[in-house]
């Protein structure tokens, strides 16, 4: 799997891949996803709106579309089945590990999307080109085959606190994950799942928002008392910041990852 590729990789690989840029913002951030990417974006790369391209009849932000939803969705955008995809963000949530993730759910060889290693930021940081230029797309006809084992439900996150089948990992900070913080979203109770394991999405991450090291993120996941080899489940507020530890995941095990898409949004909802 190739989850990950460097911003000088890109850069000479530029014309041979399709680009996305999939920043999105929490909501109270005050941030505006795509009037920054109209502004300044990687050359050739087109805006993926995480929050419109999702399952727009859930009451919950940003789930999973349906197979014939997402072969639209994919389409429309002009990719192919056999397209490189690479999704880069200007996020502190690491938003692009979100479409990774939902590519690979909907059948999409994992060699041929990856992340853009440091984002926006880093390219920036280089000097690299950008551009305002918005491409123009020709439509595609995609097919998709959805992969139902990646994504776990409520059910299943309550049995396990019972059956102890998998180990799951909230990406949340350790505020939000101990109660001792109010979430950002209106209606939701503060706390965990029982029996989760706190692993806050930032700690994977190096100050010029690169992954670190394969050996760290083993080293890292041992220090929270995560078993490698054990089947693990992961979610954080709404399924975004999951991802980031489901990439990592990745990059440690070469496995796909699974996500409760639900996550605290739906978990935490006041009864």
């Amino acid at each position: 799997m190739k989850q990950l590729v460097s911003t000088d990789w890109l850069e000479k690989n530029i014309d041979k891949v399709k680009i996305f840029d999939a920043s999105w913002h929490l909501p109270n951030s005050n941030r505006k996803a795509e009037e920054e990417y109209k502004l300044n974006h990687i050359n050739r790369s087109i805006f993926f709106d995480i929050d419109k391209y999702s399952n727009q009849n859930s009451s919950l932000p940003h789930m999973l579309p349906n197979k014939n939803e997402w072969e639209n969705i994919v389409s429309c955008l002009g990719i192919k089945n056999s397209d490189h995809i690479i999704v880069y963000d200007d996020s502190d949530v690491f938003s692009a590990c979100r479409v990774w993730y939902t590519f690979i759910y909907f059948g999409h060889d994992p060699n041929l999307i990856s992340v853009l290693d440091g984002g926006l930021k880093k390219w920036i940081k280089e000097k690299k080109s950008t551009s305002k230029d918005i491409l123009k797309i020709v439509k595609s006809e995609y097919k998709a085959v959805e992969d139902t084992s990646l994504v776990i439900n409520k059910d299943q996150v309550n049995q396990n606190i019972k059956n102890k089948k998998f180990q799951l990992i909230d990406a949340r900070g350790e505020k939000r994950f101990l109660g001792l913080q109010p979430e950002p979203r209106e209606g939701l109770r503060s706390g965990h799942v029982e029996g989760s394991i706190n692993l806050p999405f930032q700690l994977l991450i190096n100050k010029d928002r690169t992954f670190k090291k394969v050996d760290e993120l083993k080293r890292i996941f041992e220090e929270k008392k995560i078993n490698i080899k054990q089947d693990k489940a992961f979610l954080c507020g709404s399924g975004v910041t999951a991802t980031v530890l489901g990439l990592a995941n990745s990059l440690i095990t070469d496995t796909n990852p699974k996500i409760y898409d639900g996550s605290w949004a739906e978990y935490g909802l006041k009864k």
